[in-house]
């Protein structure tokens, strides 16, 4: 297979499509997300990397808390919207209908419609030049009820989608299994 040289680029799929929660001034506000992933188990840590210029980074400074929301495709208008406009200018809650609740950490807001929820303690901020890697301990993970099978999350009840960056620069559903994992590699076992 040729291979050919497109620059170093962040070429990584699939790409989350997160909402990010943060108190702003006392007020939610939510922006969408795409450069995350999850960091360790013990503690269970996740990593978002943020803009310098975002308005909800303001509010992660302020409280050393944010949220981590796994939207479904149900709500993918939007999640959009949030990667659109800023909080500084429009209040996303109001206009996109967001039911916001708050838990543990009581400065984390998390959004009701999205099936997933991690609300997150600020462990470490790192400056990597265009962006700020926000390095979060998970304290809570909350799951729609009706999103649980036997107990336990399921990613087809969910319906989590992921961004697909130019050329098409859209969203896209989980699709087909190709495989039962921990098992289809046993079959490369000599």
């Amino acid at each position: 297979m040729a291979k050919v040289t497109i620059e170093h680029k962040t070429v990584v799929y699939p790409m989350p499509a997160f909402l990010i929660g943060a108190n702003v001034d006392g007020k939610p506000n939510f922006m969408t997300a795409a450069w995350s992933g999850i960091a360790g188990g013990e503690p269970p840590v996740i990593t978002v990397g943020i803009r310098h210029s975002r308005y909800t980074l303001k509010g992660i400074h302020q409280n050393n808390t944010f949220s981590v929301n796994v939207p479904s495709v149900d709500i993918a208008k939007e999640i959009d919207y949030c990667g659109i406009e800023s909080g500084s200018k429009v209040d996303k809650v109001k206009v996109c209908g967001f039911d916001v609740f708050y838990r543990k950490l009581e400065t984390a807001p998390m959004v009701e419609q999205c099936p997933v929820n991690l609300e997150c303690k600020v462990m470490h901020m790192l400056d990597v030049g265009s962006h700020v890697l926000v390095v979060g301990e998970i304290k809570e993970t909350y799951v729609s009820e009706e999103c649980l099978t036997d107990g336990r999350p399921d990613v087809k009840k969910i319906k989590p989608f992921a961004f697909n960056p130019r050329p098409e620069a859209d969203y896209q559903a989980f699709g087909e299994s190709v495989g039962k994992a921990f098992d289809i590699g046993l079959d490369l076992r000599k």
